[in-house]
């Protein structure tokens, strides 16, 4: 009987391995681009866009053309090949710390304009690369280096809730918040990653989704802690869940 192969790497995506942490999920997520670019037949016309963070490595695993742009200014580039090429796809790939706090403005306007542009948005409540700094994203009594008792809300204000936020505005077509800590999430995050996409593809405007990811280096807890934890301590605060979806 002839065997048939029912599963194997993307053919968007680098056969090489993944130099993350045990227990991050920043290569599941690149793994769920790489099969949407493949189910979207776009390969040869994607551009994705990698900003300092943990994120500044995608081009080694995404096999399509990449930007490397500066902290937090990964929409403005975005913006600029979309502009020039508007038959190419475009899509950043954005950590909390770079997305949420050196880069607020550029997602905002980005999103306020309705750049057809798509954002895939890493939040893991902390910035995982440059030491486990507190983030705009990191919760109320979290601990971080800049944070060692915890955050403060008094004296650093409540986590921003970035998709509840950027839906408000008038000109976005796509925003949704998923996750990946569990197999039963995990394809509910392909189905918004595509759709993000088909939302450029069409024309519909600037589309983003969140991802509630983990760090289990800058948490201090094992893999499976850290799983636990965004399911117990993140998902209450970060609801999942579409904001904004336009029809197509």
């Amino acid at each position: 009987m002839k065997a048939v192969k029912v599963f194997g790497r993307p053919r968007s995506m680098f056969d090489v391995k993944t130099h993350y942490c045990p227990g991050c999920t920043h290569g599941i997520v690149h793994r769920l681009v790489a099969e949407c670019i493949d189910e979207l037949g776009i390969q040869d016309r994607t551009v994705g866009v990698a900003p300092v963070g943990c994120s500044v490595l995608l081009y080694n695993y995404v096999n399509c053309d990449m930007y490397e742009a500066a902290h937090g200014r990964a929409p403005a580039v975005a913006t600029g090949v979309k502009r020039v090429r508007p038959d190419l796809v475009v899509f950043t790939y954005q950590g909390d710390g770079d997305l949420a706090s050196i880069g607020t403005a550029e997602i905002v306007h980005a999103a306020n304009r309705g750049e057809n542009i798509t954002v895939i948005f890493i939040n893991n409540g902390i910035y995982g690369m440059t030491g486990g700094q507190m983030a705009p994203t990191t919760l109320p009594g979290q601990r971080a280096t800049t944070a060692p008792s915890g955050r403060d809300p008094k004296l650093s204000g409540y986590p921003i809730r970035m998709s509840e936020m950027l839906a408000q505005l008038e000109a976005p077509g796509y925003i949704a918040r998923v996750t990946v800590v569990q197999p039963r999430y995990v394809l509910k995050a392909k189905e918004a990653i595509k759709r993000a996409f088909q939302v450029q593809m069409a024309g519909k405007g600037f589309s983003m989704v969140e991802v509630l990811s983990t760090c289990p280096t800058g948490w201090g807890l094992s893999p499976n802690e850290s799983l636990k934890r965004v399911v117990e301590k993140v998902m209450p605060y970060y609801q999942l869940g579409e904001f904004k979806n336009v029809e197509l």
